[in-house]
């Protein structure tokens, strides 16, 4: 909270004072309870880690909100969690307009929440879900030994690793905005969001905004970087530079890009008046973003016709890989469900054939399949459910379910007027936000884990 308030003491903007009180206000309770739980000898079990997981990004939002809820920006108590909620989860969906004239104390405050929540959500992939077993993240817990392994025997210097990498990126990422002529402050925003895959920008037209010199290209890059395993990079810059060719995710998420943006590409040579370079670029960009769940716009999507409304939002639910920033379902349960579909569809003729089940040349166990299944279950369920609330608050149809899939997907921008890549939430009922903020979070903890914290028989001694 204090660098946006020396950003706006910089700009002489006069909301620097609403980051410093917040930032004393957060600095005392924390410091309060760092103090009141200090332990040399800390040990927590699984029931730690799932109330640790889901806690903290419910009391992150909390502490979020509170610089939106202070002068100039005055949100209400449901606009400012709604929009802190959406930047720390880095879904993406936002309230705010006029963005263009904001101070750039509380746009780079937006950015700073998308990229702490980017790299939360790489240590929770990486290093808690595996150890919950939560959606089939115990297939990559041998992954995550074995990165340890071939890197440092010391956990703490993998964590240096991971945080260095996700820095020199975003770093990267920087400079080549600044390089198609972004302001210094705008390419290090932007750079922020685009890594952390959540989409945030500095003006209301979003990345179309900036879109003259290039610097949708460079997105267009990173977004695919944020939205890779971070433990490949791990194993890149260490020397093992096979390691993404090896990878069977990393393999299968670029084939599956590059056949949505040439299905959406030629669907736009076909029916549209756009030059077919930027009828490329069109579609690159915007199902790169909508795939890998950024939500940053170069086009509204929603006039390109039936079938383009159709695919962005199918698109919502295919996600990037596990242990990146990127959201939804992700590419390796796709893989795990389609091996089982596989092994089922041969055994069906056969009752008592034994048909091995692998994933990435390693066996895959049946515990593995059914936390697998388990979860697309629940993630349906859940997206049904919110869409079906939302309707009932008054929503129309494709406000509700597009909306509803953006929030569990962490998407960002739904489909239609309202909520659309040339719209916002900000003229949704507050108990409509309340419900899509909610989503955000149990979408965000992958469903299970909200599902686990939420029942009685965890509690019970």
């Amino acid at each position: 909270m204090f660098v946006p308030m020396l950003v706006d003491l910089a700009m002489e903007r006069r909301s620097w004072g609403a980051f410093a009180m917040s930032g004393i206000f957060t600095t005392l309770i924390g410091g309060v309870i760092a103090m009141a739980t200090y332990s040399k000898n800390m040990h927590m079990g699984a029931r730690g880690a799932f109330i640790l997981t889901a806690l903290s990004w419910v009391l992150l939002s909390l502490f979020s909100a509170v610089p939106f809820m202070m002068d100039p920006a005055k949100m209400s108590l449901t606009d400012a969690l709604f929009e802190a909620t959406s930047g720390i989860t880095t879904t993406g969906s936002t309230v705010m307009t006029g963005l263009d004239d904001q101070p750039q104390g509380i746009l780079f405050w937006r950015a700073i929440l998308q990229w702490i929540g980017g790299i939360g959500i790489i240590a929770t992939a990486m290093a808690i879900l595996p150890m919950l077993q939560i959606g089939g993240m115990q297939l990559f817990k041998e992954e995550s030994s074995d990165i340890s392994d071939k890197i440092f025997v010391r956990p703490t210097k993998v964590a240096f690793l991971i945080v260095s990498t996700y820095l020199g990126l975003t770093l990267l990422c920087a400079v080549g905005y600044i390089m198609t002529g972004m302001s210094t402050f705008d390419a290090t925003a932007h750079s922020m969001t685009t890594l952390a895959t959540g989409g945030y920008s500095t003006s209301d037209l979003s990345m179309g905004g900036f879109m003259d010199q290039g610097a949708d290209i460079v997105c267009m890059v990173f977004m695919l970087a944020g939205a890779m395993p971070f433990g490949i990079y791990m194993l890149f810059f260490t020397g093992h530079f096979t390691a993404p060719f090896k990878d069977q995710q990393v393999r299968t998420f670029l084939m599956v890009m590059a056949f949505l943006i040439l299905t959406v590409t030629l669907f736009l040579w076909q029916t549209s008046d756009i030059e077919q370079m930027q009828a490329l670029r069109f579609s690159a960009f915007n199902t790169i973003s909508v795939v890998t769940g950024t939500g940053y716009a170069s086009a509204d999507y929603n006039s390109w016709g039936p079938f383009a409304v159709a695919a962005f939002f199918v698109f919502m639910f295919i996600g990037g890989c596990a242990g990146s920033t990127a959201c939804s379902i992700k590419i390796f349960r796709y893989q795990v469900a389609f091996e089982a579909l596989r092994a089922y569809l041969l055994r069906m003729p056969r009752p008592n054939m034994i048909v091995p089940m692998r994933y990435g040349g390693k066996p895959l166990s049946e515990t593995v399949v059914h936390s697998v299944m388990s979860y697309f279950f629940l993630f349906f369920v859940t997206f049904a459910l919110t869409a079906i609330i939302l309707s009932v608050l008054g929503l129309d149809t494709m406000t509700a379910w597009s909306g509803a899939g953006s929030a569990v997907a962490n998407v960002g921008p739904g489909l239609g007027d309202i909520i659309g890549p040339s719209g916002t939430y900000q003229a949704l009922p507050d108990s409509a936000k309340w419900v899509l903020l909610t989503a955000m979070i149990v979408g965000r903890l992958e469903i299970i884990t909200a599902l686990v914290v939420l029942t009685p028989a965890f509690w019970r001694a």
